[in-house]
């Protein structure tokens, strides 16, 4: 006879089958109080076919994560390489531009396919503190504590030249020829700092709502600088701006100090103006829209122009 060592001795088949039973039927009603708890408490939303990679800069130390979406085929093709789409601020830029490109294209192609990666902010920043260091070109010549955390812009270029970008190019399908970088605010300040100091990083830029008035506009006087040694600046670039986003007194609407619409045309101006053989520059000011506002509309435009769908 069958037995099963218990503190009171032995059980037989029979017993040791009803003990069993007793114990599975613990095990699931455990089991179901417990998903009964975590439904009744609510999942976190996942965006589902995402991925998550830890990518640090081993330089300065901090931890960053690139989170990346794969195009809609992109296993069914395996020799098919992507153009590539980095956006800064991607704590609301990924799911954004995600969730922007797949509703555009719902009737047919307007965009061409790419992989999205977001840049993520150092662990252990808040957002402010992670993107007024890492995307900001210089110090602001300002005697406060944010002044003081800012200007960490050429080493993260550096961070990402050196780890983003070999990561991203070793993991997956890229075409290194067609990398586009997208930046918002002061997003858009690192992007113009890469396109004046290592322009081939990128061939493509989408800069939202540049931030030009930093630092008594050193924009200008990078440019300025670049020209002085460059006959050529190979790259596409598009600007956008809201329309709120000038001065006008008595408006809450607009802005109360910075004249941002201004900045970016006075830039453009400047661009254009060097007749770099290579160049292709163009800007959009945005009606209706503040700095807040304008992101997706300006994002939907400058994807539809820097890498439309093919015919």
């Amino acid at each position: 006879m069958c037995t099963l060592t218990c503190s009171g001795g032995t059980l037989n088949t029979t017993s040791r089958f009803l003990f069993l039973s007793v114990l599975a039927t613990a095990f699931l009603l455990v089991t179901y109080t417990i998903s009964s708890v975590q439904a009744a408490e609510g999942q976190p939303y996942v965006l589902e076919g995402t991925q998550v990679w830890p990518v640090p800069d081993q330089i300065s130390g901090r931890e960053y994560e690139v989170f990346v979406s794969l195009p809609p085929k992109y296993n069914e093709q395996a020799k098919r390489r992507y153009p590539v789409l980095y956006i800064t601020d991607a704590d609301y830029g990924f799911p954004l531009i995600r969730s922007i490109t797949k509703r555009i294209n719902l009737d047919g192609p307007v965009t061409g396919d790419f992989i999205l990666v977001g840049l993520s902010y150092a662990k252990g920043d808040d957002g402010m503190t992670s993107r007024r260091r890492d995307y900001t070109p210089a110090p602001r010549n300002e005697a406060n504590a944010a002044a003081a955390l800012s200007g960490g812009g050429p080493a993260y270029q550096k961070y990402l030249r050196n780890a983003v970008l070999p990561f991203v190019d070793g993991k997956f399908r890229t075409d290194p020829s067609q990398r586009l970088f997208m930046g918002h605010s002061y997003g858009a300040l690192l992007g113009t700092q890469i396109l004046l100091s290592e322009p081939s990083l990128f061939n493509s830029y989408i800069l939202g709502s540049p931030s030009y008035w930093y630092d008594d506009h050193i924009m200008f006087d990078l440019e300025k600088e670049y020209a002085k040694s460059n006959r050529d600046l190979s790259a596409n670039v598009f600007m956008y701006m809201g329309g709120y986003e000038t001065l006008k007194s008595g408006d809450a609407r607009y802005n109360r100090s910075k004249d941002m619409v201004k900045d970016m045309a006075a830039f453009e101006e400047r661009l254009k103006s060097r007749n770099y053989p290579n160049l292709h520059v163009q800007s959009v000011t945005l009606p209706n829209e503040n700095h807040l506002t304008v992101f997706p509309a300006g994002f939907t435009k400058g994807i539809i122009e820097m890498l439309p769908a093919k015919r």
